[in-house]
């Protein structure tokens, strides 16, 4: 089954989604090469910091074979970022906010194109949301489990899974309004455009200001347990012992 993602269909965007998977495999690359690994595995983490989420997205949804292997120029792209960083790895590591931007963009593409295109595969839009999101962290996930890390989306308290999460939901409502009339096919891309800059500007946003989601609810307070808790309790004590 092929399916044509909206801003697959627009060449420019087209552009940018391999600037994004070239921005990808350099962080990928960059991360091995931290951990002072070899060639191959610069190449390899790269390749799949890059494509990964993609693979995953494809292989749940039955697109086999999945772009990450069977889409050369993705595949050639992902690549040469690894040998790039190989070579360039000093500089690339000085481009903090470029790298932040880039990989902000990277994040909201690959939740708006990982979205649409569970969708155009018939998914529910729960389902396509996890899908979209599995698109644009998987890859990130893989990277840091290869590299013994933790986790990206769990280890970085500024928003990063949070966005992604907002663009696919987004996404899907998008997709949803075009499916019924509501909005026409070229309106669509507009709002899917609309769409990846505000992920963009939430993921930047978070970072430059230092703004995080709440984590859980502070407890100083003593904790009160009822006297047939307590009673409990205390049997259960004895009773062990």
């Amino acid at each position: 089954m092929t399916v044509t993602v909206t801003l697959e269909s627009n060449g420019f965007f087209m552009g940018i989604e391999y600037v994004a998977v070239f921005c990808c495999g350099l962080l990928g690359g960059l991360a091995a090469i931290r951990k002072g690994y070899d060639l191959f595995a610069i190449l390899l983490t790269a390749w799949l910091t890059a494509l990964g989420g993609g693979i995953v997205r494809d292989v749940i949804l039955g697109a086999l074979p999945p772009v990450g292997i069977s889409d050369r120029a993705m595949v050639l792209t992902s690549i040469a970022a690894g040998l790039m960083v190989a070579v360039m790895h000093p500089e690339v590591n000085r481009l903090k906010w470029s790298m932040l931007v880039l990989d902000a963009l990277a994040l909201g593409l690959f939740a708006v194109n990982g979205t649409q295109k569970a969708l155009m595969y018939g998914t529910s839009g729960m389902t396509a949301v996890f899908l979209g999101m599995f698109t644009a962290l998987a890859g990130g996930l893989i990277r840091d489990m290869l590299l013994n890390e933790v986790p990206m989306a769990v280890r970085d308290r500024h928003w990063y899974a949070f966005p992604s999460l907002v663009g696919c939901i987004l996404t899907v409502m998008s997709y949803r309004l075009e499916g019924h009339g509501l909005i026409s096919y070229r309106m669509e891309i507009v709002v899917d455009i609309a769409i990846v800059i505000v992920v963009v500007l939430m993921r930047v946003l978070s970072v430059r200001f230092d703004i995080e989601l709440p984590g859980a609810m502070p407890r100083d307070a003593p904790v009160h347990i009822s006297a047939s808790m307590r009673r409990q309790h205390e049997h259960d004590r004895d009773h062990d012992a």
